[in-house]
């Protein structure tokens, strides 16, 4: 019998679909619905895995808080790309960043503080909120603010906010923040109770150049703790490794919190993850000069047939109204059976994106026309 706290949780939107029988329509399964980097690992990095399994090192339980070898390709990569000095104490290594976004409000707030959540935003946020039995208090997105929060309008939540979840380029928007946004934010919660996590996933995905990292802005890391995902800029999800960033009293939370429920990171993975940073200036701009092209074709496309897609900015999701008549999951549902289109509904990734899907970059080229093509035939429902 599960827990109560387990009960409690709200539906893994991503976990009951990709268990789901699917109604599909007559022509071939268009998946745009999963956001994993549809290339291969490059060989850099398979070469040095398959080194990496004959050391008698990785082979029994290493460093429960990471190999010194990854802690300096962090430190090296952060200094080359953003020019931010870490130190030991500022890293922690991650069994995939999803794990440390979920955990991290349990390791380092007690229950009834206040988390702040992008709405819309990456729908396990919300767990996060739940499993720590804290309070959820709602940031809005709104597209007349470029999708940015307006802390102003906020003053009276943010006096019951410990805690605030950031995620530029963003999961789902497609939005992005330049580093003067993070200046103002560094510059107003300085000095206050509350800290920011900067969930910093697509940060390979500059389309207008790099992204700034928050840590930029926060150089004596007094505010906030950034969350970095090797998934998604080297074709790694399947490995599961990230690492975390910044402030050390947030990090010293994380490293506790896997010492009691971990015992290290596969040494393999990590020897992977260095081989992966040392190589960053070449893997990154490859991986982003893909993902740009996909970009420009799909923004064109949908604007040439008058179908609403925010600007991609970052990342690899498109963001598209539905149509008068629908909301997210109906409008779901019809291009399931009618084009064999699968996308996700904004409904998991809060209450502010009901009347919206969400499709993947991630996918083959010529996906991507294709599901243009069908999405040609079905335009005049655009048309209101």
């Amino acid at each position: 019998m599960a827990s109560e706290l387990l009960k409690s949780l709200s539906p893994s939107y991503f976990s009951s679909m990709m268990n789901a029988e699917l109604e599909v329509g007559d022509k071939p399964l268009l998946n745009l619905a999963v956001g994993i980097p549809d290339g291969q690992t490059p060989e850099v990095i398979t070469d040095a895995v398959k080194e990496a399994v004959d050391k008698v090192e990785n082979q029994k339980y290493g460093a429960f808080r990471g190999k010194p070898e990854l802690k300096d390709s962090i430190k090296r990569f952060y200094k080359r790309t953003y020019d931010v000095d870490l130190e030991d104490e500022n890293i922690a290594i991650l069994f995939g960043t999803k794990n440390a976004l979920v955990n991290f409000p349990l390791a380092h707030i007690n229950p009834g503080a206040g988390v702040m959540l992008p709405n819309p935003g990456y729908a396990d946020y919300i767990t996060a909120v739940e499993l720590s039995q804290a309070r959820l208090i709602d940031m809005p997105l709104l597209r007349e603010n470029n999708y940015l929060p307006d802390f102003d309008s906020l003053e009276a939540e943010l006096k019951e906010t410990d805690l605030i979840y950031l995620n530029y380029p963003s999961n789902p928007l497609g939005a992005a923040a330049d580093k003067s946004f993070f200046d103002d934010v560094i510059k107003r919660f300085k000095g206050t109770k509350t800290q920011i996590v900067h969930d910093f996933a697509y940060a390979a995905f500059g389309y207008d150049g790099l992204h700034p990292s928050i840590l930029q802005s926060d150089p004596d890391f007094e505010v906030s703790m950034e969350i970095y995902s090797l998934s998604k800029g080297f074709n790694m999800s399947g490995y599961r490794i990230g690492f975390a960033a910044g402030n050390k009293e947030m990090i010293e939370s994380i490293n506790k919190f896997q010492d009691h429920t971990n015992a290290g990171v596969f040494g393999v993975t990590q020897d992977a993850a260095t081989a992966a940073l040392d190589n960053a200036d070449t893997l990154i701009p490859e991986q982003n000069e893909i993902f740009k092209k996909r970009k420009n074709f799909i923004n064109k496309a949908l604007l040439d047939l008058n179908i609403p897609i925010e600007p991609i900015q970052g990342g690899i999701f498109g963001w598209i109204k539905v149509p008068s008549g629908f909301n997210g999951e109906s409008f779901v549902q019809y291009l399931l059976k009618e084009q064999s289109i699968l996308a996700t509904p904004g409904k998991p990734f809060g209450s502010r994106a009901e009347d919206y899907i969400r499709i993947s970059l991630a996918v083959a080229d010529e996906d991507l026309k294709t599901f243009t093509e069908r999405l040609r035939e079905i335009k005049e429902l655009y048309q209101d």
